[in-house]
């Protein structure tokens, strides 16, 4: 996915970014494949659904949202940011709580992506700073 980007922007920019990646998101050894169906969990212990996607960053490499399933009637998928994950056995515990992620961006559950401008929307409502990459696409994320 790194491929996607033209950036021209140095090694200063690098350290920037790995600076901005959470250290203990960083030293996760992670393996979307083995993710996928796992439970999340937020910090006070409260089941949130199951992770069905994994968003990187396209610049670092690194996982930065999953999505979780919602809704009866109008199914979608709401952002989780993976920020401060815990990897268990059997699910993945997140620092947000429930309701900061009832009130989280999300998107059809058909598949849609998100703009330049909804990746922003979304990163701000979790309080994280958001560039936009120097990439054809102007996106940061990308489905893994």
């Amino acid at each position: 996915m790194s491929g996607d980007s033209t950036s021209a922007s140095g090694a200063g920019a690098d350290q920037d970014r790995q600076a901005a990646t959470p250290k203990a998101l960083q030293d996760v050894t992670w393996d979307v494949d083995e993710w996928h169906g796992r439970m999340l969990i937020d910090g006070g212990g409260a089941r949130l659904g199951k992770l069905q996607d994994v968003y990187i960053d396209i610049e670092s490499d690194q996982p930065e949202f999953a999505t979780i399933k919602e809704g009866t009637f109008h199914r979608h998928l709401t952002f989780v940011p993976l920020a401060g994950l815990r990897v268990e056995p059997d699910h993945l515990h997140v620092s947000v709580s429930k309701a900061q992620i009832k009130s989280a961006p999300s998107i059809d559950a058909r598949g849609q992506e998100l703009s330049k401008d909804q990746e922003s929307v979304l990163y701000h409502h979790y309080g994280l700073s958001y560039v936009a990459p120097d990439t054809v696409r102007g996106r940061r994320l990308a489905r893994r």
